[in-house]
C-alpha cells in the first residue's frame, strides 16, 4: 500500500536579524502537525527556510562592510540552528538566493507575463521598508503616517514599477475562502480577511526599479527592474518540492495540506499567494494556518523595553522539552498567548514535574518494588481518544495537549484511589492481592504508553523516554526524573527563608 504523502509549510523569514520566538512558533506548530501524520502513516514534506532578499538585507549588510551574499550566507545558519535546537522534523530547508529558486521564479514571472497578468505602471504612494510593503493612503492615514510595526515613517514613493493582475482573481479567490476550499484556521481570520478583500483585491506591484532595490531576483527581459520581495518570497512553497523542473515529485505533495503562518501576513498569503497560483492553474493550498503574537507579562516584546524571550533563555536551564511544553500547550494554537516566568515555572514544576514526571517515577518505582521490575499483561483500558483527535484535527493543538492532561491527573487521581501500596501490603492475607496488584499497575503502565503515543508530536524525547521505560514489559533498573523541580526566576515558596543580619 503506497503512502499517502502530506505536505505542510512555514513562513520565511528575513536574515537581517536573529530568529525570535514568533519563528518558534512557525516551527513548533508545524513539527506537531507533521508527527502527528507520521503517526499516521503519511509520507511528511515539511518545509523551512530564509527569505534572503530586499532593501533590508542589503542595508545589513552594507552597515557591516559585507555584500548581501555573503551576510546571508553568515545569517541563515542562526535559522538552522534553532530549527534543530527545538527539535524540528523539517524535511526542506530553503534559501531564496538558492540557484534553483532563483531560475524557477524567473520561469514564474514569464509564465505569468505570457498569460496576461504582469503589466507595467507607475506607483506613487506609501512604502514600509521595514514590513517590504506598500500602503495605502487609507492605511497610512490610520497609522498617522507611521508603520505601528516598525515604529518609522512611511516613505513616499513615486516609481515605474510591473504590477500583477491580482484584482483578476478577486471572485475565485473569495470564493475558495467563502467555501472552504482554501480553509483560513480560526474562523475569526477568514471573516477578517474576507472583510478586508469586500472591495475586491488590488493589483500588486511585483518589482522595483533596480536603482531602488539593488538586491533581489533580475526581471526576465528587462534589466533596469528587480523582482519584489513578496512574488519571490511566496514562490518557494513550489520551488522547495522541485517546480516547475521536478513534476514527479512537486505533483506528489502540491497542493499544501497546511501552511503555517502569522497573524501579520495573512493578506499576502491569502490574497497574492492564491492569485499566483491560479493565473498558474496550479491548486490552492488546502488549509491557511494562523497563529497569533507572544506577549510577555501582557506587553508586546520590544527591544526598547527590553522584555524579549526566546528559545536561547529557557532551553539551556529547562530544556526543549519543557519549551515545546509551554508554548505548544499555554499559548492556544489560533491566537495571541502570554508569557510570563511565574506561569513558566508554575507550569514546569506542577504539570510536568508533578502530573507528569512524578507519575511516570512512581508506577516505575512500584512496578520495580512489588514485582521485580516485570509489568503484568493484565487487560489494559484505553481512555477515549476521540476528544484527543478532534483536537488535532481541527488544529487545536493546546486543546490536544489538555486532553493528554485529563489523562494524566485521572491516573493520578486513579492511584490514589486503589493506592496499590496498601494491596502490595495485604498479598499476603488476601490471595486475590497478587492479581489484582498486577491488573492496577499493568493498567497504570499502559495509561502511561497511551500518554506517551499521544505526547510524541508535542514532546517526542519524553514521549520515547516513557516508551523506552514501559513498552518492553520491564521496567528499567535506572530511573532518571523526567522534570527535575527547578526556581530560577521565581522562589521556591518551600525554601526556609534566610535572614540577613545588619553589620
Amino acid at each position: 500500500m503506497t503512502k499517502q504523502h502530506a505536505y505542510i509549510t512555514t513562513a520565511i523569514p528575513y536574515v537581517n536579524g536573529l530568529p525570535h520566538i514568533g519563528h518558534a512558533m512557525d516551527y513548533m506548530l508545524a513539527d506537531v502537525w507533521a508527527r502527528y501524520q507520521r503517526q499516521n502513516g503519511r509520507e511528511v514534506r515539511f518545509q523551512t527556510g530564509v527569505d534572503e532578499h530586499g532593501n533590508k538585507i542589503a542595508a545589513k549588510a552594507a552597515s557591516q562592510n559585507q555584500t548581501p551574499q555573503a551576510y546571508v550566507d553568515q545569517m541563515h545558519v542562526n535559522f538552522q540552528n534553532m530549527i534543530a535546537e527545538l527539535n524540528i522534523s523539517a524535511t526542506d530547508f530553503i534559501r531564496t538566493t538558492d540557484p534553483h529558486h532563483v531560475g524557477a521564479v524567473q520561469y514564474i514571472w514569464q509564465k505569468l507575463a505570457a498569460a496576461g497578468y504582469i503589466y507595467k505602471g507607475t506607483y506613487e504612494g506609501w512604502y514600509c521598508q521595514g514590513c517590504e510593503a506598500f500602503v495605502t493612503d487609507k492605511e497610512a492615514a490610520e497609522n498617522n503616517g507611521s508603520c505601528p510595526d516598525h515604529q518609522a515613517p512611511y516613505q513616499r514613493l513615486s516609481e515605474e514599477n510591473y504590477y500583477f493582475k491580482t484584482s483578476a482573481f478577486s471572485d475565485k479567490i473569495r470564493q475558495a475562502i467563502e467555501s472552504n476550499k482554501m480553509k483560513i484556521v480560526p474562523e475569526f481570520r477568514k471573516k477578517e480577511f474576507l472583510e478586508l478583500m469586500k472591495d475586491g483585491l488590488k493589483d500588486v506591484s511585483i518589482s522595483r526599479p533596480r536603482k531602488n532595490l539593488s538586491w533581489g531576483v533580475p526581471v526576465p527581459g528587462d534589466d533596469t527592474q528587480v523582482m519584489y520581495v513578496w512574488l519571490d518570497a511566496l514562490s518557494n512553497y513550489i520551488t522547495v518540492i522541485g517546480y516547475p523542473d521536478r513534476p514527479e515529485e512537486w505533483q506528489s505533495f502540491w497542493p499544501a495540506n497546511v501552511q503555517v503562518i502569522g497573524k501579520d501576513i495573512l493578506r499576502f498569503h491569502a490574497g497574492i499567494w492564491p492569485a499566483m497560483l491560479i493565473a498558474l492553474d496550479l491548486p490552492l493550498p488546502k488549509v491557511l494556518l494562523v497563529h497569533g503574537f507572544i506577549n510577555v507579562g501582557g506587553a508586546k516584546m520590544s527591544k526598547s523595553l527590553g522584555n524579549g524571550v526566546g528559545p536561547a533563555d529557557i532551553i539551556p536551564h529547562y530544556g526543549v522539552e519543557a519549551f515545546r511544553y509551554y508554548f505548544l500547550r499555554h499559548v492556544p494554537t489560533q491566537d495571541d498567548g502570554d508569557f510570563t516566568w511565574e506561569k513558566f515555572e508554575a507550569a514546569y514544576n506542577g504539570e510536568l514535574g508533578n502530573d507528569l514526571g512524578n507519575l511516570v517515577q512512581r508506577v516505575a518505582k512500584m512496578v520495580q518494588s512489588y514485582q521485580a521490575g516485570v509489568i503484568g499483561d493484565a487487560p489494559q483500558a484505553e481512555h477515549d481518544m476521540g476528544p484527543y483527535r478532534q483536537a488535532m484535527e481541527g488544529f487545536m493543538f493546546d486543546q490536544a495537549m489538555d486532553e493528554i492532561w485529563r489523562i494524566i491527573r485521572t491516573l493520578n487521581q486513579y492511584i490514589e484511589r486503589v493506592q496499590p501500596w496498601q494491596v502490595a501490603k495485604n498479598r499476603d492475607k488476601d490471595p486475590e492481592a497478587e492479581a489484582h496488584l498486577g491488573e492496577i499497575l499493568a493498567h497504570a503502565c499502559g495509561a502511561l504508553l497511551q500518554v506517551s503515543d499521544m505526547l510524541r508530536p508535542f514532546m517526542p524525547q519524553t514521549a520515547e523516554k516513557i516508551h523506552e521505560m514501559f513498552a518492553s514489559g520491564v521496567v528499567p533498573s535506572e530511573l532518571t526524573p523526567l522534570f527535575p523541580r527547578k526556581y530560577l526566576h521565581t522562589p521556591d515558596p518551600r525554601a526556609p527563608k534566610v535572614e540577613v543580619q545588619g553589620k
